[in-house]
């Protein structure tokens, strides 16, 4: 397990992770982003879908329970699970045929979809610490841990 903080001191911060990751992240990742309400967890998300050139709105997909992007050739899905009930509910919405190949997976709220979702690669964990956030990075497999490795994140912008 390879694992990276990085301080975030404002949402235009939160946003540059993202974009750090989605330069390293290849088709075939799943990251788990986990932290309270209003950490930044979809802040994160447009930061990434946005660094690999999507020019569109980027949302919160809480009612929908997924978003969909297309960025070239791979697709990133936005998966937000805090309304889900029952796991199962995800299998009636076909959650495995979104985990292909040719796809990265960002899931907020990883927990809800316990023992019906495949192993996350990464988890980033965003942490409100008084007026401020920290982003604990966690690669969990060789994969995530090469991510985590190669992080580098920009002292200013």
């Amino acid at each position: 397990m390879q694992k990276k903080v990085f301080p975030l001191h404002d949402e235009t911060k939160t946003e540059l992770l993202g974009a750090v990751l989605s330069g390293i992240c290849r088709p075939d990742t799943t990251i788990y982003l986990t932290g309270d309400l209003g950490a930044g967890k979809t802040t994160m998300t447009r930061g990434f879908i946005r660094a690999r050139g999507y020019n569109g709105v980027v949302k919160s997909p809480t009612y929908t329970l997924v978003e969909e992007y297309q960025t070239g050739k791979t697709f990133v899905y936005h998966f937000d699970l805090y309304r889900v009930n029952d796991p199962e509910e995800l299998e009636m919405m076909g959650i495995r045929d979104y985990f292909s190949p040719y796809s990265i997976r960002i899931v907020e709220w990883p927990s809800k979809g316990e023992g019906l979702l495949p192993e996350a690669d990464l988890e980033v964990h965003l942490e409100i610490i008084g007026n401020t956030r920290n982003a604990v990075v966690t690669g969990l497999t060789e994969k995530g841990c090469a991510v985590v490795e190669s992080m580098v994140f920009p002292k200013t912008l």
